[in-house]
């Protein structure tokens, strides 16, 4: 049985290990010409957790988590004005929280691929899919530019993102399924010793109205950026006819030196998209499926992105297992469904929540929210705001 795997994201490189381990062959396209160097930090915690350790992942993620001891809120000075202990999150959170920056979860799970029979899974890059179809002989994928014959698959398995060309091929136009919060988001790396040294060890974000901006120490001499704005025109709303880096340098002037010293050596294209959700009503349709952000964004905001990729693509591995005939191929997709749907709608409730409120809109929408984090240094309080940051999945 062979399946392709459009996305060689964290969902679409575990689904295809777990695959490739359960006998299947696997083929993963990537439009993107290599592993992404860019990405925001993370909070590693909940289902994906016990999936890691369940599939044999998690020494992998555990060997490139940074240690944050804190969550820091500062002022246009620099000054503290509220904080989040770490460790009491992690307690709250399940016990084991893991702060990853997203280049390096996504590069430990294609390290990962090494577990499976080596031919079993083979990955190519800058191999952005066209169209998928199904004809008589099973599931057909092409690709751009390629003269070559379409690839042939019993299964396709679309891991490719928020903006999905699977879904688009097969289930609809975006359009149709994604839902802006609102928002949208920024995040790049820079290198900058001083800076490095003046954070590390802290998440640091600015206590700033309508728009806010975070960054931490990564390993050498650089520094992650990470900045949410305001964006009430849709997923291309906004966006005038600047470039990424002129819209970050003009929405985030004013909030201090650290955040001038980003932007005034943030890239020319960084990441940045609009902070959306995507709600299906159903996520698989014969013979492909959609997994990770392809068919439940949570949106940036939630957290709990790379958790759930991971977790879902391990029960999709799982219910689908060594499939002896194309047959069983529809009804263990209805299942993965099933089994998994109420988890991702409950992370889309709990992501919801953390955009009403992640940017306040006024002095006293920011007034409560420094309260509310205060409060998570009084017992029994504590455990109220992490329900409230991370949802019942947290448990």
């Amino acid at each position: 049985m062979k399946a392709v795997v459009v996305g060689a994201g964290i969902a679409g490189l575990v689904a295809a290990r777990q695959l490739g381990l359960a006998g299947w062959d696997v083929e993963l396209l990537e439009k993107s010409s290599a592993p992404r160097a860019d990405g925001y930090m993370m909070d590693f915690f909940g289902p994906g957790v016990e999936a890691a350790e369940k599939i044999g992942i998690y020494p992998r993620l555990a060997a490139v988590a940074y240690h944050v001891e804190a969550a820091e809120y500062v002022d246009a000075t620099g000054c503290r004005t509220c904080s989040l202990d770490y460790g009491r999150f992690a307690r709250l959170a399940g016990g084991k929280v893991l702060s990853l920056l997203r280049p390096d979860l996504e590069r430990a799970a294609l390290a990962a691929l090494d577990d499976v029979t080596p031919g079993r899974v083979r990955v190519r890059y800058g191999a952005p899919v066209s169209r998928v179809w199904r004809d008589d002989g099973g599931m057909r994928i092409a690709v751009e530019g390629s003269a070559n014959v379409p690839h042939a698959a019993d299964m396709v398995i679309g891991a490719d993102g928020i903006h999905s060309r699977v879904r688009a091929q097969v289930f609809g136009p975006e359009e149709n399924y994604l839902h802006p919060l609102g928002m949208r988001a920024a995040a790049f790396i820079v290198t900058d010793p001083h800076l490095n040294a003046r954070f590390r060890n802290r998440f640091v974000l600015t206590d700033s109205i309508g728009r806010a901006a975070g960054l931490y120490s990564v390993r050498s001499a650089e520094v992650a950026a990470f900045m949410v704005y305001r964006n009430m025109e849709g997923a291309a709303g906004h966006l005038r006819s600047e470039g990424p880096r002129e819209r970050l340098r003009r929405e985030f002037a004013g909030l201090g030196s650290a955040v001038d010293r980003l932007l005034e050596l943030c890239p020319e294209h960084p990441y940045d998209d609009v902070v959306a959700q995507i709600v299906m009503p159903g996520w698989h349709r014969e013979r492909t499926v959609l997994v990770g952000d392809a068919c439940g964004a949570v949106s940036l905001l939630a957290g709990q992105g790379g958790s759930l990729a991971i977790a879902a693509a391990a029960l999709l591995g799982d219910v689908l297992g060594p499939a002896a005939s194309p047959a069983e191929i529809g009804p263990a997709l209805a299942e993965f469904e099933r089994r998994w749907r109420p988890v991702v709608e409950e992370a889309q409730a709990s992501g919801r929540r953390a955009a009403s409120s992640f940017l306040p809109a006024n002095r006293t929408q920011r007034l409560v929210r420094r309260w509310i984090i205060r409060a998570t240094h009084l017992p029994g309080i504590d455990r109220l705001v992490a329900r409230w940051i991370v949802g019942r999945i947290a448990k």
